[in-house]
């Protein structure tokens, strides 16, 4: 398949998208990674549901099945409407049937710069690490559309940056929030434990915490993967973008041999 695309989805109006060659995820040809597939859902409650005055304090998606390579509907609608504090939900449809489906908050916007401090260790930045090729045992072009910076990484453990040149979305207008969400699900990727070849660890959700919105387009990860004994994993990470820690991601994950 020839990578000709510079972008990950088509816009083809009323809430359709098609998913380009660039989507293609790491454990089947013929899937989507459900990483761009969430940017596209933050975009699409972005793009409905405007606010000045409320900003995003967690993403919640989970996975209800393969994402295949196809035509989307996405689908949009406010849980919990109110002045202060929202509850909204965006939901992706391939051939009907409700595939990835994402929760989130909104909290109204206030002035506490005075008292704002964070707890989260910081990381080198994307200028101080070397280009990595540390992903280069996953398949599918949407790992290899993504540029990786990291050293020293070990199973188990890893810090990473990561950041994509290709737009989210066609001909639609999307917000770097909407991009810099479209790399998150690469976390599960950056500190694997065992060979993705040897042993199958999707992650079935993740869920996403803020205290301040990102700036930039460069996602940073600091990671630890746990496996425990009866087949589940998880994966947490701190959050970065180049002003320092902006919150947390946590992954469930099934763990089984190939």
């Amino acid at each position: 398949m020839t990578q000709t695309s510079e972008h990950y989805f088509t816009a083809l109006g009323g809430g359709r998208y098609a998913p380009t060659e660039q989507t293609q995820g790491a454990w089947q040809e013929d899937e989507q990674h459900v990483a761009p597939v969430i940017g596209l859902l933050v975009h699409a409650l972005e793009r409905e549901h405007p606010s000045e005055h409320l900003q995003w304090a967690r993403v919640s998606v989970d996975i209800l099945g393969m994402i295949r390579r196809e035509e989307m509907q996405v689908t949009t609608r406010v849980l919990r409407p109110g002045r202060t504090i929202e509850l909204l939900e965006s939901v992706v449809e391939i051939g009907g049937r409700p595939t990835v489906r994402a929760t989130a908050w909104r909290l109204v916007r206030g002035e506490t710069a005075e008292v704002a401090a964070v707890e989260h260790d910081p990381m080198p930045g994307p200028d101080e690490l070397p280009v990595w090729d540390g992903m280069a045992q996953w398949g599918g072009h949407f790992i290899r559309s993504v540029e990786f910076r990291a050293a020293g990484n070990r199973p188990g453990r890893g810090r990473a940056w990561a950041r994509t040149p290709l737009a989210l979305v066609d001909t639609e207008p999307v917000s770097d929030l909407a991009r810099w969400v479209g790399l998150l699900d690469t976390a599960n990727g950056i500190a694997t434990r065992q060979s993705p070849r040897e042993w199958l660890y999707p992650n079935v959700d993740l869920t996403l915490h803020l205290h301040r919105r990102p700036r930039g387009t460069w996602v940073g990860l600091d990671t630890r993967v746990h496996w425990g004994p009866d087949g589940l994993g998880q994966t947490s990470s701190v959050v970065h973008d180049v002003d320092g820690p902006i919150g947390t991601v946590e992954q469930a994950l099934t763990v089984r041999k190939v």
